[in-house]
């Protein structure tokens, strides 16, 4: 019975998550000197795992996140469907009375269902698990990868476990994240199913709040 191991990351912090601006796709930000930190954490926690090949989205955060793992020789690879959700014209916006009541208007309406609402000039959630599938086809076409180190982005990391696990994208919201969490992922090729081993894990961050 074939497995495939899959280690899940969100990004290292960036200044924008610190001022709590939105990012998404269009804004390709870099890593700040905390998350430079929760990188090296990571690494320093998982740096024994046998990572056969690393995948990243066409954004520097996450590249930059998986990049002392990348330094030791690992093939790595970009999938821009693993970019995060594009936030249309909340991208780059500092928060604001109007944009937290239309930010909350939306993240309302999916987890009523209405998952097919895209932001202004954006995508829906149902938008980007169309591309999240082809990059998941290209992850799940080399079973030989094993195990697999993939770095992304929170709203994105949320969609993509309510489809990998078979519940609907209106409970997106279930699923915790924060800069540089793990979800451990089980693949069985046999049943194709997945299975949620680590959730949300931020163990190896510990020692930064000794700091």
């Amino acid at each position: 019975m074939q497995q495939k191991t899959i280690y899940l990351i969100r990004h290292g912090e960036t200044d924008f998550n610190r001022r709590g601006v939105v990012q998404g796709s269009g804004v390709d930000s870099d890593l700040n000197d905390m998350g430079r930190a929760q990188a090296q954490a990571f690494f320093q926690a998982y740096q024994h795992v046998p990572f056969e090949k690393i995948y990243v989205s066409g954004l520097k955060r996450t590249y930059q996140t998986a990049e002392p793992f990348i330094n030791l020789g690992i093939p790595y690879e970009k999938l821009t469907g693993l970019n995060e959700i594009s936030w249309g014209i909340m991208e780059g916006r500092a928060p604001g009375n109007t944009d937290d009541e239309y930010y909350r208007s939306l993240t309302d309406a999916w987890s009523s269902g209405n998952t097919a609402r895209t932001t202004e000039g954006g995508e829906s959630p149902e938008q980007v698990v169309v591309r999240q599938r082809e990059a998941m086809d290209v992850i799940l076409s080399h079973p030989d990868e094993n195990p697999i180190l993939i770095a992304m982005h929170g709203r994105a990391i949320r969609i993509l476990l309510c489809w990998l696990t078979g519940r609907p994208l209106s409970d997106m919201d279930q699923f915790e994240h924060s800069n540089l969490c793990l979800y451990l992922l089980q693949y069985n090729y046999e049943t194709k199913t997945f299975t949620v081993e680590l959730a949300n894990d931020t163990a190896h961050l510990l020692s930064l709040a000794l700091v």
